[in-house]
């Protein structure tokens, strides 16, 4: 990859509603150049979305997100791609990872409630032939996403004492 469209990749990780012309300010390249790199990584599926992160504490909607660890028995032939295919086909599921370690997929699921999860887990999850054990963790609060920090910290206001 080239580093021009390394370096926009970069800036618009930072901030996808950069402009392009922005960027090749930034970047004191041609704007015709930095619009015909981000067509083709939109084309080469470098880039697949632009998407906004939201602070889900400043939002009405409620949502449990919770974490499972899965270990299960890779297929022949096709190891654990069959199997987090099928997982990830579900609606509920939002990220599905291959890990190392002692588990060997790690699966993000949100749902409106802790049993909806919950029973996602149960007879979803927890059914397929392949799946030995679960583990699932529920997320209690977000502070950072994405590099992005949700807490508006307040400065210490104390006055310095010294001995």
């Amino acid at each position: 990859m080239s580093e021009l469209k390394t370096k926009i990749l970069e800036l618009l990780k930072e901030d996808a509603r950069r402009s392009a012309e922005l960027i090749a300010t930034m970047l004191d390249a041609e704007a015709s150049a930095v619009t015909q790199a981000i067509a083709e990584l939109e084309q080469e599926h470098v880039i697949v979305k632009y998407a906004a992160v939201v602070n889900p504490s400043k939002i009405d909607e409620e949502k449990v997100t919770a974490l499972i660890e899965v270990q299960i028995t890779p297929e022949r032939g096709r190891g654990f791609e069959g199997i987090a295919e099928r997982i990830y086909q579900y609606p509920e599921v939002q990220s599905v990872y291959l890990m190392s370690g002692a588990y060997d997929l790690l699966v993000e699921v949100q749902g409106k409630t802790l049993n909806e999860v919950a029973s996602f887990v149960s007879s979803k999850l927890s059914t397929i032939d392949a799946v030995l054990s679960t583990k699932t963790f529920f997320i209690l609060k977000k502070y950072k996403q994405d590099g992005i920090i949700f807490e508006e910290r307040e400065d210490d206001q104390r006055l310095l004492v010294s001995p």
